[in-house]
Formats: C-alpha cells, structure tokens, sequence
C-alpha cells in the first residue's frame, strides 16, 4: 500500500487510519499474544458500521489483504495480517441492556468485561469465557464457553441475531429468521462469513455466585483427575468446574507457603442456592487431602476478571486444543506428566466442560459440531520472556500429540493455532463442513475473509 492509497482511505472513513509511519503504529499492531509480531500496511479503527461498510469496500475492491480484530485476544495472531489491512473494531465498544426482555446488544469492539458489568447491574450474564478482557467477537464466533456453560448453555446458544458486513459491503441481519443460513454459519463458524458489528443476546438471572478454587499436590493429578471426570458429569448443572495444572501464582488467595508450587485444581462456579455450595463440595476430600481449599461468595463479574492480572496483554503464548468425550487412565497419565513439566510458571491446562445445557442443543442446530463433547481443553505455553518462546512451544505441542489419540479428533476452533493444518479445521466441524462452505460460498465467494481459521467457499478449487 503506498502514501496515495492511504490517504484515499483517510478520505473515506470517519475512524483514524493508522499507518506504518504514524507514531502510535507499533502501539496499534500489538495483540494480547505477544509472540505475534505482524505488520499492517494499515490498521482502520472503524467508529460504525458505516466505516465497516466503507472499509470493505475499499479494500475488496483494491485486491488487498484482510483481517478482522475485535477484541484481539486470537492466540494466533488471525486479527492482524502482513503488509494488508486490519479492520479494528476496539472503538465500537458498547453494551446495551433491556432488562425487561432479558436482552443485551453489544458493540463488535466490545470485550466480555463490557457486557458483564452492563448485565450484572440488572443481575443478569450469559455464558462467555473466564477472562474479561476477552474480545467478545471472537468468542462467540467460535463458540464460546465459560463458568456458565454447564447451566445456560454455550454463548452461540445465546446469540439472537447479528448484524453483519458481508464481502460485498452490504450490512445484513442474521437470525432465526433473516437469513437463518448466514445466522447457523455464525454460531460456531468464526470470522468466515463477514465482519459482525454487533451482536444481540439472551441473558439470564445471575448476580452473585458461588466461587470456590481448590488445589492438590501435582503427584496427586491421578488420582484427583480421575475423580473428577467421575464426579462432575453427574453433578448438579448449578455447578461448573474447569480442571486445571498449574504453578499457583504469587498473590491472593494462596498463601505465600504455596506459591510457585505445581498443582492440580478446579476452580468451581456455583449458581445455586448459596447455602448449598459448601455442602455439594464436601467431596473434595474424595480423591486427596487439598493443598489449598477456598470458598466465597463473589459477584459474577469478579469472577469474571479474576485471572485479568494473572495472564496481562504482552505474554508470549502458543496454544493447542482438543475435546474429549472421556478422559481414558491413558490420558490421565499424559496430563500427569505434562502437569509435572510445566515448562513456566505461567503455563497450564484447563479442561473446560462442555454438557449439561451445552449438550442438550440439537447437533444440527449449529455450525459447533462437538455436542457429544464433555471438555474443551487447552495447553497453553505462557511466558513474559521471548527467549522461551520456542520451549513453551515445544511442550505444548508435545502435550497435544501425546493426548490426541484420546481426544474426539477436533479442537474448539478458538483454541487451534496458526499454524494448523487445513484437515485439523475440518476436523473441527466434522459433518457441519459442506455446510458452511455453503453458506461461505452465498456470502463470501471470493474467500475475501479468509484471514481465520478458514474454511474454503464450496466449489473454489
């Protein structure tokens, strides 16, 4: 892109043009992963849809490269593209509330922290990640799960309509009912299908849940994983609980005797009746003594940002995913090992569960074809230091080959890395595939957003 063309795209959009020699560039191309180092011929930080509109345009029709960035937390740098045009959202960033309808309407710029603080003061949430500063495009269009899943169901179970961009500059509706093609493509297709400049969703009575984290000895992953894949399936659908390796942080609740040490643990959401919970985690005890066992009361969006200073922007990340139907005793004596070489002390897995209301959706119903899944998980190599980049890699690679043959073959699309193969993206939709290249080639059949995980318009060789 030269000096020219750049100021005919200043000309056009109403949101800055941010340029390679513009002072405030390298601040604008960094992304939450910081192993990511891509470099936009120019970032447009659009204010409305129209300047989506306008930003498409411009750019479909002068051949360039495109990528969409919401809230830019994509492990593998997917919202930023070399040498083309980043189409940044972050200043659309907004949460609207009708508490009467139980509804929210959010600005595709907005992060999981916008519609948590905007539904919690009418005592209200839907399902969407553990982490607030969490785009929340990203999450819903791949799926999205988090500490309410087990209860209300995945985020895209949520979603009641979208509007969205489309590759020939159109702004359209998705839903139910306005073109319900493009609206099943959505929840569970990722950034394949246009850029969505908001999304509208159900929400549901939470206010204030029930927190609880424990911890056992690493040497006691055995024997507590097993456990837990036994006891939490049967579990009240008020209870929800990610599994987890780790080296406990250095800050509160832990105590300082603790810190750094590699664990086993489940950090627990309850959203019954809050006198319940101590008595529905009596069992803990079951599988080993805790190390650490902490209960409270907290409202939802704390949770929410709980582990936001744990894992800031600017760590060096790389990540692989898979789901699971059972966790077989060959998997548990893999999480083991992996759990007892954990390469930093900022790594870790998470198996988040994916049943309950989650499970009880229709496999049809949605582009997310893992309705079957019990756990999403993650291994995630984490490090400030750039110089343990290619360590960190290697573990979790190392994690995920040495797991994938107890895995159900596929990964939570927001979880696969960059540098997957297109077989492992099909392997995400499984029968859902054909389908949405389809709908990608009714809407997008020039590949113009192909800067995701992508999947191939139906019929382009």
């Amino acid at each position: 892109m030269d000096g020219h063309t750049l100021e005919a795209m200043r000309t056009t959009l109403r949101g800055p043009i941010i340029g390679p020699d513009d002072p405030d560039y390298h601040q604008a191309r960094k992304i939450y992963n910081a192993m990511i180092d891509k470099r936009p011929a120019a970032i447009v930080r659009c204010t409305d849809t129209a300047d989506v509109m306008a930003a498409v345009d411009f750019i479909r029709d002068r051949g360039l490269e495109l990528a969409v960035r919401g809230g830019g937390h994509s492990g593998g740098g997917l919202c930023l593209v070399d040498d083309g045009v980043t189409i940044d959202l972050s200043p659309m960033r907004w949460a609207r509330v009708d508490p009467t309808a139980r509804r929210a309407r959010v600005g595709g710029g907005s992060q999981l922290g916008d519609l948590d603080h905007a539904a919690h003061a009418f005592g209200l949430a839907t399902p969407a990640g553990i982490v607030s500063t969490t785009g929340v495009g990203g999450l819903t269009l791949g799926g999205g799960h988090g500490h309410l899943t087990r209860k209300y169901g995945l985020t895209v179970d949520n979603l009641l309509s979208a509007d969205v961009v489309l590759a020939d500059g159109s702004c359209v509706v998705a839903s139910e009912a306005t073109n319900a093609d493009l609206f099943w493509a959505l929840r569970g297709g990722g950034g394949n299908f246009g850029v969505v400049t908001s999304f509208e969703f159900r929400l549901h009575p939470v206010h204030t849940v029930g927190v609880a984290v424990t911890l056992w000895p690493v040497d006691r992953t055995p024997d507590v994983l097993r456990w837990y894949r036994d006891f939490l399936p049967q579990a009240p659908e008020d209870l929800n609980g990610f599994f987890a390796a780790l080296a406990v942080p250095p800050a509160p609740p832990f105590p300082e005797e603790i810190h750094g040490h590699k664990m086993c643990g489940v950090v627990w959401c309850w959203t019954g009746d809050p006198d319940q919970l101590e008595r529905t985690l009596a069992v803990v005890g079951e599988p080993a003594p805790p190390a650490f066992h902490f209960t409270t009361p907290m409202p939802y969006p704390v949770l929410q940002g709980m582990f936001d200073e744990l894992m800031p922007t600017g760590l060096q990340w790389y990540w692989r995913g898979d789901f699971f139907d059972t966790i077989t005793d060959e998997a548990v004596d893999v999480h083991a090992k992996y759990a007892e070489n954990l390469p930093t002390n900022l790594s870790l897995m998470h198996l988040y569960p994916v049943d309950g209301a989650a499970g009880r959706v229709g496999h049809d119903d949605t582009a997310w074809s893992y309705r079957d899944a019990v756990w999403s998980g993650v291994f995630g190599g984490i490090d400030p230091d750039p110089a343990n980049a290619e360590a960190i890699k290697r573990w979790a690679v190392g994690y995920w080959e040495d797991l994938h043959p107890y895995s159900m073959g596929g990964a939570y699309v927001n979880f696969l890395g960059a540098d997957e193969r297109a077989d492992r993206v099909k392997a995400t939709y499984r029968g859902h595939y054909d389908r949405l290249a389809e709908v990608k080639a009714a809407y997008d059949p020039n590949n113009l957003f192909h800067a995701n995980q992508n999947i191939e318009p139906a019929g382009r060789s």
